[in-house]
């Protein structure tokens, strides 16, 4: 006897494979702890957060600070555990029935496909070019259709690293007639935002995280802008009491304290300038220009060697060769000076084999 939904029985749990070393350089997060800057701040401030309460108003503080961090209004925002649960939380709010679906371009972000996938959503793709551009008319050509649900774009692309054209954005925007996610995790990293746009398109949805800038991976935060109305609706799509209030108190703590995560965040994007410099500088390596913290490169047919060869010295990248867009490549996530120095001194003895 099966007791689930029909289509569970076809896929697999949702699971990240990547190698687990002393330096962990293939799954985004940052090399900064952020209890070790604000710990005193926290403490104090979860003396007026009962822990056997459900209600407490430093979530209406909070809500309060990221309005004032967005410049948009308290109304136009929810939050909850990680850009992951909003993508979860979107999916699930716009799937109508079984024949419901959404367009991605490909490659993008892994877990779109798996989230989509956990509450019946179809997803269908399109893919990048070999410069990791994509023809809008074609983009609009898999939405229209009347079961299409939702267009996703990740801006900039994880895991190419670009930005995407800002003109074939608008015109998504202007031509779907359904909702569009904008998913603006890495926005710390580009600059680049679509949320002073939120009140000229009502089908504009953006999420955000606290994962990449904020140093924040594992307290799982993350949050939608979207207008009033869009709002409404999703927050129906949420369990209540969903975000518990440690998290919220340190969320509160951390954006009061903003300025030392966002310089940080200053700091690995010249970290990474000083890494794409000496990675282009290599013969035989080709890297590409990136918008986030982290920066995508092959050496073609003997990447996986490399990707090895670095496993085996305790330093873990990420495998993105499985895309055929990516054919061959790897990414790596930019960290502290020390950890890039050695990161780029395996890269080099690597390569010296090969090229004199």
């Amino acid at each position: 006897m099966y007791y689930f939904r029909d289509d569970l029985q076809q896929k697999k749990p949702i699971n990240i494979d990547v190698p687990h070393k002393k330096t962990m350089m293939c799954l985004n997060e940052s090399s900064l702890n952020p209890l070790e800057r604000i710990q005193t701040e926290f403490l104090e401030k979860m003396k007026n957060v009962p822990l056997n309460r459900y209600f407490n108003n430093i979530t209406g503080q909070l809500k309060n600070a990221l309005s004032e961090y967005t410049k948009l209004p308290a109304d136009h925002l929810i939050f909850g555990n990680g850009a992951d649960e909003m993508l979860f939380t979107i999916f699930n709010a716009v799937r109508n029935d079984n024949n419901s679906f959404a367009v991605s371009l490909a490659p993008s972000y892994f877990d779109y496909k798996s989230y989509s996938g956990a509450v019946g959503l179809g997803m269908k793709f399109l893919y990048l070019d070999e410069n990791f551009d994509f023809s809008v008319d074609e983009y609009l050509k898999l939405c229209d259709d009347e079961n299409c649900k939702l267009a996703v774009l990740c801006n900039p692309n994880n895991p190419t690293g670009n930005l995407l054209p800002d003109e074939k954005i608008m015109q998504i925007l202007e031509n779907f007639k359904g909702l569009v996610l904008i998913d603006e995790t890495y926005f710390e990293f580009s600059g680049k935002t679509f949320a002073d746009k939120i009140n000229l398109y009502p089908n504009l949805v953006i999420v955000r995280s606290f994962s990449k800038s904020f140093s924040s991976a594992g307290l799982r935060f993350g949050y939608i802008i979207s207008q009033p109305q869009n709002i409404r609706e999703l927050e129906k799509a949420m369990t209540i009491f969903h975000l518990n209030l440690m998290t919220q108190s340190f969320v509160l703590t951390l954006l009061e304290n903003k300025d030392i995560f966002l310089n940080h965040t200053k700091q690995v994007i010249e970290n990474k300038q000083v890494v794409f410099n000496e990675l282009n500088a290599i013969n035989g390596l080709k890297v590409h220009p990136s918008a986030t913290n982290f920066l995508t490169f092959t050496i073609g047919e003997k990447t996986e060697n490399l990707y090895n060869f670095l496993a085996e010295n305790d330093i873990a990248i990420r495998a993105v060769w499985h895309h055929p867009v990516l054919k061959n490549h790897v990414r790596v996530s930019i960290s502290n000076a020390n950890d890039n120095a050695q990161f780029l001194n395996y890269v080099k003895k690597f390569m010296s084999k090969f090229y004199e």
